[in-house]
């Protein structure tokens, strides 16, 4: 008789994106986002982080103060990250995110062709960027969905840090 305990596929992609996040270093905020096809296959993952080259420990983490100092305008998204690492055609792909995206991430994923998105939180759920990523989303008929009752668990004995 087969295992009846296991992960249903929502929670494992959120799991994955979880698991994701756990590699950004920012630390007030940490996305993971994860892309799926339609053959429930991962084909990327992201964090938000500095792009490639930028040093974690020579830019700001800081989220007050003046704009340049602040780490607003040198981090990529997770949702970024993830469409840019995919070496394929997004069309018809759900993105997993632990946080609703942005404005500026609901643009590249409507243009990479994300079908659907779940999402675990929303807190700025009445900021203008959420806003209009929403009106966005709903002008390009990408569907969004909150999945806030996945009982996702993590067993980790030890995280080594770098």
């Amino acid at each position: 008789m087969k295992r009846k305990e296991y992960l249903d596929w929502k929670t494992y992609f959120m799991t994955v994106a979880k698991a994701s996040a756990m590699r950004s270093k920012d630390p007030s905020t940490q996305v993971g986002a994860v892309v799926v096809n339609r053959l429930q296959q991962i084909v990327s993952t992201g964090y938000n982080g500095f792009p490639r080259g930028i040093s974690d420990d020579d830019f700001p983490w800081e989220r007050e103060g003046d704009f340049v100092n602040t780490k607003y305008p040198y981090v990529a998204h997770a949702e970024l990250n993830a469409v840019v690492a995919s070496r394929t055609d997004l069309t018809g792909c759900e993105l997993y995110v632990t946080l609703f995206p942005c404005n500026e991430c609901a643009k590249i994923l409507i243009q990479a062709g994300i079908s659907k998105i779940y999402f675990m939180d929303n807190k700025y759920d009445n900021e203008p960027n959420v806003i209009a990523s929403k009106r966005m989303l709903d002008a390009a008929q990408i569907s969004y969905e909150l999945l806030p009752d996945l009982k996702i668990e993590i067993l980790i004995n030890d995280i080594k840090m770098d």
